[in-house]
């Protein structure tokens, strides 16, 4: 097992970075040292939480799909970092926001989720995926919500 979080941490933070590998191994022994149920219960979001906090504008969406995954259905809200791309580009996000990254289920987003709390970032993965949100935000609840947020032109 930790060879299997080495080798996921490793391939993280990029090939041949190895003492960045190594960091990474040691902020994630960290998290899950302290990890419990309220750690659990924390890490998670579902839709209608999120669209909650966006509209409270204490959260931000983190897509981490593919590019070409995006270039065929977008969100039309949020950011959008390819889970790749993400041990370059994390900086980009805010510090004083709760990011909840998102895929079409939710394998990727828990990944990125792990990652960005490791480099201490408040992170959240979306219980019900991108496709679940879709379902949530439909008809006269997009509406609603593109009115409530000003999410989009």
């Amino acid at each position: 097992m930790k060879k299997l979080i080495a080798l996921t941490l490793l391939l993280l933070a990029g090939a041949g970075q190895v003492n960045a590998a190594d960091n990474q191994t040691e902020a994630f022994d960290l998290f899950l040292a302290d990890f419990n149920y309220e750690i659990r219960a924390d890490m998670k979001a579902s839709s209608k939480q999120l669209i909650k906090m966006i509209e409270e504008k204490k959260a931000i969406l983190l897509d981490i799909r593919f590019a070409e995954e995006v270039k065929v259905w977008k969100m039309g809200f949020g950011l959008q970092i390819p889970l790749n791309e993400l041990p370059k580009r994390y900086r980009e996000l805010p510090k004083d926001k709760i990011i909840v990254t998102a895929c079409p289920h939710k394998d990727r987003s828990s990944l990125a989720m792990a990652y960005l709390r490791t480099k201490g970032y408040n992170a959240r993965y979306l219980t019900d995926g991108l496709t679940g949100l879709a379902e949530s935000l439909r008809g006269d609840d997009a509406k609603e919500f593109r009115e409530d947020t000003g999410c989009c032109p």
